[in-house]
This record gives structure tokens, C-alpha cells and sequence, in this order.
């Protein structure tokens, strides 16, 4: 199963642009980026504290009956230069992960790269 980090260059090869985003602050993530040594070309962009695009994109936990009410679940998007919604993968659970491979093969299937 091949990391995001490693599959990077198959993203750009691609035309794709990986940009993660959080509900964390900006601090926030800078001190995460510099704890993890996660620098180069990963764009990490915060959606705190209004959480707007979380929310338009159905990645955030409404559910006032939640144990967790508000939380970023973990999500998948493929969206086109044109700005269309070409993929979506939402996990049930945060501790699910995609690996780089399946999102290269949506990537791949969706026609957006």
C-alpha cells in the first residue's frame, strides 16, 4: 500500500494537486507540518473555526445525537479544474483510511486528470 508522501509524484504526473484540510487552526497545522516534517509542495488548509466548507461538502458531523457533535470526518474529493465534484468518499470512521493507490485509481476512473 504506497503513503500519500510517496505518491506524490504520481498525483503531479497526473495534473492532481493534493490539498489537505482540517478543522484545526492555523497554528494548529503549521505546528503539525513542522512536528511531522511535512514540508514541499502539500498544501494543508484550515477550515476553523466556521467550518463552511466541511460543512457545504458533507464531511462534517451534523448529527446533534453524535457522542462527537462537529467533527471532520475523513473525506475524499476529486474535483476538476472546471470546479465539478468528480469523486466522494466519506469514512465512516475517522481511523479509516484510503491509501494513495485507491485514490490514484479514482483519480484515474473519475476522468479528471
Amino acid at each position: 500500500m504506497l503513503g500519500f508522501e510517496a505518491a506524490m509524484p504520481q498525483f503531479e504526473a497526473l495534473g492532481a494537486q493534493v490539498v489537505g484540510v482540517s478543522t484545526d487552526p492555523g497554528p494548529s497545522l503549521a505546528a503539525w507540518r513542522k512536528e511531522n516534517n511535512a514540508g514541499g509542495k502539500q498544501i494543508l488548509l484550515s477550515d476553523f473555526p466556521r467550518r463552511q466548507m466541511l460543512t457545504a461538502y458533507g464531511a462534517l458531523e451534523t448529527n446533534e445525537q453524535s457522542p462527537v457533535y462537529r467533527y471532520a470526518k475523513r473525506a475524499y474529493f476529486i474535483i476538476d479544474k472546471t470546479g465539478t465534484v468528480k469523486y466522494v468518499k466519506i469514512m465512516d470512521s475517522p481511523l479509516n483510511l484510503l491509501s494513495a493507490d485507491e485514490v490514484l485509481k479514482a483519480l484515474k476512473d473519475s476522468g479528471a486528470a
